[in-house]
């Protein structure tokens, strides 16, 4: 199991207090008079670059950095993983997201070989399905072929799929994809104008079969269905269940034929891989989806084989716990300089804050120090006339990541040199910032009179000093995007290793659900009383009575 340390009774976080207080003095610009920085601060990994040369650290941060992560026994947490111990420990489950994706390497533990017997059931079972529904050979109850397919499901059962069925939109050759979420009527009703109910199939994803939002939505789908079909026995031939509940499904009106299984070691944020990837299999076909695991499986293999100096996702976890415990930063950005990766942010939001926001440590004592950050992001060149100003120019230190391609995978005009040159631009600005002094030449070579340039001339000052890592990929392919997003995963992993925290949990979530279910029979009917706050108590009441 993994070992249960506070990080803060190392003797590497006490170096590492040390080490802070001589380098946060130091400006990120003066660290680039070493004209070898590149160089040393920068990992290539296939066709990824990984330049984190733009940060407050130098090399005996690294060394630090890896001093740490030997105290805090991160390379058995690795092996822990890969090996399907049960380091999910509050739920008692192992964490085996990366079988998933395992075909060239599977690594050994115990039931291994029936492990993977079951994975590559399920890949051929979407194999053929994703390929029935693409090929036309599955059709609806009316001899119509599927143009429309909805996939219904919350959390990582709709920001996974989804996020990546966005950012491979270019490869998208199958019927078209719709995603519901939210349990508000608005989502599935502007959802169904778009479709119709002879041409449309539903994937309804929920490993339980009992998520409230999921099957709220799914209900209303199949009535929506039945109002034009009728019959409840051709809810069969426009309904799959990505999910483990076989009674459950079945009484829905499923066939058992259309059920496509997933594990308990497969935690929801980290489940597109399996199952609920099937949107993705039939929006770019099952071969590149694929593609999609092996380029994740190539992280896989990174993370476990490479030196901790040439590690990404190690670099990306520590530094991460370097500026949020060392420097007290409490926001990060994920900023895609790629419009395909626009849902990009949101997804890593889940994967990051649902995973380390804990304050209990694996002894079952409070923490004293910081976990977790919250994670923000938009696509560039939007959020720079957005909220880059904060970054540039506020009072917060704000980390931030950018990621590139290197080629467009669409040529038009000079748009891609266009969003090459922000993207470099932004970070030599976030890191050199500009002083006083050059505001000043810069106004008087503008013949700016001297009273006015006393009056703006602090508004135009840029601290600088500002940490990024820069990402650049050769383009946005499915192998690329996987490697990618397995890249953060493992980014979040070493980052719960080192808090010493259980990473794979999420018990946050369920106080708000369980109060909603006791609200919810009071909202419908008005004899139901509870005890409640008096605030809760006025709002309820205002709540019954309705609109005007």
């Amino acid at each position: 199991m993994l070992k249960k340390i506070h990080p803060t009774h190392t003797m590497a976080w006490e170096k590492l207090l040390r080490h802070y207080k001589e380098i946060k003095k130091v400006h990120l610009k003066d660290l680039f008079k070493d004209k070898k920085r590149f160089e040393k601060f920068s990992i290539e990994f296939e066709d990824i670059l990984f330049d984190y040369s733009k940060n407050k650290i130098n090399e005996r941060t690294i060394e630090l950095f890896i001093e740490l992560a030997d105290e805090m026994a991160l390379e058995k947490a690795i092996a822990s993983m890969f090996e399907g111990d049960r380091i999910n420990e509050t739920e008692n489950r192992a964490v085996l997201h990366t079988a998933l994706r395992s075909f060239k390497q599977k690594y050994v533990h115990t039931g291994s070989h029936e492990l993977y017997k079951n994975i590559e059931n399920v890949r051929n079972k979407m194999r053929s399905f994703s390929n029935d529904v693409r090929s036309g050979k599955w059709i609806g109850y009316s001899g119509k072929k599927i143009t429309d397919v909805v996939n219904i499901g919350i959390g990582g059962s709709d920001l996974g799929p989804y996020m990546v069925c966005e950012a491979l939109k270019h490869y998208a050759d199958g019927p078209d994809l719709h995603f519901v979420s939210n349990v508000d009527g608005a989502h599935i009703s502007e959802t169904f104008k778009k479709l119709d109910p002879e041409t449309t199939l539903f994937l309804i994803a929920s490993k339980t079969f009992t998520t409230q939002e999921t099957m709220t939505n799914a209900f209303t789908a199949r009535d929506w269905f039945l109002k034009k079909a009728k019959d409840q026995k051709q809810v069969k031939k426009h309904f799959a269940a990505l999910s483990t509940n076989t009674e459950k499904v079945v009484e829905f009106g499923i066939d058992k034929e259309n059920i496509f299984e997933f594990w308990d070691f497969v935690g929801g944020r980290y489940s597109l891989w399996s199952a609920i990837g099937m949107s993705i299999a039939v929006s770019i076909g099952y071969e590149r989806f694929e593609e999609l695991l092996k380029g994740a499986e190539a992280a896989d293999h990174h993370f476990r084989t490479a030196d901790y100096k040439k590690n990404i996702p190690v670099i990306m976890g520590m530094l991460g716990v370097w500026y949020a415990d060392f420097f007290g930063a409490e926001c990060e950005m994920v900023l895609p300089y790629d419009q395909y990766l626009h849902r990009f942010p949101a997804f890593l939001q889940q994967l990051s804050m649902e995973s380390n926001g804990k304050s209990v440590s694996r002894d079952g004592s409070k923490v004293n120090y910081r976990t977790g950050q919250i994670l923000l992001g938009e696509p560039g060149t939007n959020g720079q006339h957005s909220f880059y100003q904060l970054i540039h120019q506020g009072t917060h230190l704000i980390p931030a990541d950018f990621l590139c391609a290197k080629e467009p995978l669409n040529e038009l005009a000079d748009h891609h040199c266009k969003l090459q040159s922000n993207f470099l631009a932004q970070t030599e600005a976030l890191m050199i910032g500009r002083t006083k002094d050059e505001v000043i030449e810069m106004l008087e070579k503008s013949n700016v009179p001297e009273t006015e340039a006393r009056k703006v001339y602090l508004h135009k000052v840029f601290k600088g000093d500002n940490p990024t890592n820069s990402i650049i990929y050769d383009k946005l392919t499915p192998y690329a995007l996987g490697k990618l997003i397995a890249l953060y995963e493992h980014k979040v992993f070493v980052q719960g290793v080192i808090w010493n925290i259980y990473s794979f949990d999420q018990w946050g979530v369920e106080l708000g659900k369980e109060l909603a279910g006791k609200i919810l029979s009071e909202l419908k009917d008005k004899k139901v009383e509870a005890p409640h706050d008096c605030s809760t108590e006025g709002l309820l009441k205002h709540l019954r009575k309705g609109g005007k």
